[in-house]
């Protein structure tokens, strides 16, 4: 079987020749031809040179054209932090200080989606045949946020009916976007929403399902695939993600896979994921990734299931650990032989934590994957920071990327499970789940006042 068709077969319930593979290789692509992250999500030639040689060395049976979340929130007035190793954050919220609904709607050749629709298409010439090609748009919540910041936290009790409206209008323009890429040849598109990990299920029931419904019907109607893309722990709201009838949910390392198939399987839903995208494919070996893989596919049976990297892969991952997360992926039983009698070994913490009864004043320190380049995390660490502009030097505030070494040591020392994460004082405060300003500042006036 081609690529593309054990992608089809897996989407439809049925059992592929092997298990489909899909690395999800946003930015890292341009280091395959030695180009930056910010040089293949503005040149169009570049990109699509990239994209090439991620179909040559990673043999995916699907593939991404684009993983960048900020498109869409550019166009509609958000301003971009730009890197050279990861995609743009967004820097400001044009809704933050107004409870208007906008109107725009983007058009194909807008800003850097008119790149991105062109690529699509010489893509599907080249690998059309062959290969699945995704195409990944904003989901209606994150780009929801984007737009308005992290009031929107607090709009979900305060103010519900603006959130009802504004989630009609950011799901009007995925609908737009999902057509322009279906257009454009791709098979698969994926609504990537990782604040949906950092909401409740009465939340998700609340706001989510009637949106999202009507989204992946959209993608139906149109006769493409679909894909559910969630960051973060998603764990409680896999069920009701399954209940908006999405093709696939894609899950990273916060998920265990084997409790989410159990769910999924029950919809008919294909379930895909979730190798560690640092401490095994960024600062792993070989055997680190061809171990995880192995043991992720021995935890779960085979039938709708895809094989790929927790979340968009990190820019500077060694070309040597995907390829030996494909070859485990499509050599499986000689994989297993090799790595058989193999055990990775965990980064040890070698400094000091905090003396935490004895801080001078409260300290905030706030566990992410990178709040560069996760949504998520974008939003956790800008709730603290907010905290830190309203109380000066009457509070401390850090950020431990799990993009360092050293972190990685960290959050096994402190006991963190999910990411990302807030600690007061050492103990655990929210865990994947970004508190309203009014929550987090009564934490801490209750600190202070002690």
């Amino acid at each position: 079987m081609t690529g593309k068709e054990r992608i089809y077969a897996v989407m439809k319930n049925n059992y592929p020749d092997t298990v489909p593979w899909v690395p999800f290789a946003g930015v890292h692509a341009g280091k395959l031809k030695a180009y930056t992250a910010r040089e293949v999500s503005t040149e169009g030639a570049k990109l699509l040179e990239s994209l090439l040689e991620v179909n040559r060395i990673y043999k995916p049976d699907g593939q991404p054209v684009m993983f960048d979340l900020q498109i869409e929130a550019e166009i509609l007035g958000c301003e971009l932090v730009w890197a050279e190793d990861s995609p743009p954050t967004v820097k400001t919220h044009p809704l933050a200080d107004t409870d208007e609904i906008p109107d725009t709607i983007p058009a194909a050749a807008d800003g850097r989606l008119a790149l991105e629709i062109e690529t699509m298409k010489q893509m599907k010439q080249r690998v059309g045949d062959a290969t699945a090609l995704y195409g990944l748009l904003c989901g209606p919540f994150t780009l929801a946020s984007h737009l308005r910041g992290t009031n929107i936290f607090m709009d979900m009790i305060m103010n519900p009916g603006y959130v009802h409206r504004l989630l009609e209008y950011t799901n009007r323009v995925a609908k737009v976007l999902a057509g322009y890429f279906i257009d454009a040849g791709m098979d698969v598109i994926a609504a990537v929403d990782p604040l949906i990990s950092q909401i409740s299920p009465d939340h998700f029931a609340e706001f989510m399902e009637k949106p999202f419904t009507e989204l992946f019907d959209c993608i139906r109607d149109r006769g493409a695939f679909s894909s559910f893309f969630v960051c973060g722990n998603a764990t409680n709201n896999i069920e009701p993600m399954c209940r908006t009838k999405p093709d696939n949910i894609s899950v990273d390392e916060n998920v265990d896979l084997a409790t989410a198939k159990k769910i999924t399987d029950r919809y008919d839903v294909v379930l895909a994921g979730n190798i560690p995208l640092t401490s095994v494919m960024l600062f792993g070996n070989q055997q680190d990734n061809m171990k995880t893989v192995i043991d992720l596919m021995d935890s779960v049976s085979h039938d709708n299931l895809i094989i790929s990297p927790g979340c968009d892969m990190p820019y500077a991952t060694p070309i040597e650990n995907t390829i030996a997360a494909e070859q485990a992926v499509h050599n499986t039983e000689a994989t297993r032989t090799m790595v058989a009698n193999y055990t990775k070994e965990d980064l040890v913490f070698e400094g000091e934590l905090p003396d935490y009864p004895n801080l001078e004043r409260p300290l905030i320190e706030v566990f992410t994957l990178d709040s560069a380049t996760c949504a998520a995390c974008t939003y956790m660490m800008a709730s603290a920071l907010d905290a830190k502009e309203h109380y000066g030097d009457r509070i401390d505030v850090v950020e431990y990327k799990y993009t360092v070494p050293e972190n990685i040591a960290r959050c096994g020392a402190m006991g963190v499970k999910q990411l990302p994460s807030i600690y007061i004082n050492g103990e655990l405060k929210y865990s994947s789940i970004i508190p309203s300003r009014d929550e987090l500042f009564r934490e801490i006036e209750g600190l202070l006042e002690k």
